[in-house]
């Protein structure tokens, strides 16, 4: 069974580019023109990814992520932005969306994209909290976690991390593939009142990508340049192949 996508988007032109390739691809596509149906499909019907634009009259994309993501849809959603429009970005993934394109798009990218963002949706399978009679672990390929102990477990070696480290890995392995903002991090990890700035973030995050580093990084932090951070396997160098 083919992959079924759903195409938000009211620029008709655009709108058959982005469905005539992904069914070349052999995927399956629904394509609605405004936020209202659009959020009504996306709602009651299952897809494997959403393509969705910003600019939509009446409901916008914005309103339409927020309120699939209130309603509990996981679905990936990948928003189609403008040219150097940083602010929807950052938006957006604030509100959930798992990734984006800027417009004008190749092919290429669209479908590398498409693929990349099923590949992470799978992936999180690996994600999984796990309990036993004493502990729980967070498990994702060969990563372990355990939240309680500040303990994490890489190809069978135990990491030293420093508190902070701890806490910005884990946050980004309980969402894996997802894209994680300077600022959340910086919220979650060092607080609302923190007075320090986002290159407090950076400095963890090379530091901790360091200690990853020297046990064959298996799991990678990749960075999403102007936006944040995510946590990925990477599969060239998994022991365990997942």
């Amino acid at each position: 069974m083919s992959d079924k996508v759903l195409i938000i988007e009211d620029e008709p032109t655009l709108a058959r580019l982005v469905s005539y390739n992904l069914s070349q691809e052999g995927y399956e596509t629904d394509v609605v023109g405004n936020g209202a149906e659009g959020l009504h499909k996306a709602i009651h019907e299952p897809y494997a990814i959403i393509f969705l634009d910003i600019m939509l009259p009446g409901m916008n994309g914005f309103e339409v992520l927020q309120k699939l993501r209130q309603h509990e849809v996981k679905t990936p959603v990948i928003i189609l932005t403008a040219r150097n429009a940083e602010e929807e970005v950052v938006q957006g993934l604030k509100l959930g969306a798992d990734d984006y394109i800027t417009k004008p798009f190749g092919v290429a990218e669209l479908l590398a994209r498409a693929s990349a963002v099923l590949r992470r949706s799978r992936n999180e399978d690996n994600a999984k909290v796990k309990s036993t009679s004493d502990d729980k672990v967070i498990v994702y390929g060969d990563l372990q976690i355990y939240p309680e102990k500040y303990e994490v477990l890489l190809n069978d070696q135990w990491i030293s991390l420093r508190p902070k480290e701890f806490e910005v890995l884990l946050y980004l392995a309980e969402r894996p593939g997802v894209v994680i903002t300077r600022d959340d991090l910086m919220n979650v990890v060092w607080g609302f009142d923190y007075i320090g700035g986002q290159r407090t973030v950076d400095v963890h995050v090379s530091s901790l990508r360091k200690r990853l580093e020297l046990n064959q990084q298996t799991v990678q932090i990749e960075s999403i340049r102007g936006v944040g951070y995510k946590l990925i396997l990477n599969r060239k160098n998994s022991s365990s192949g997942r």
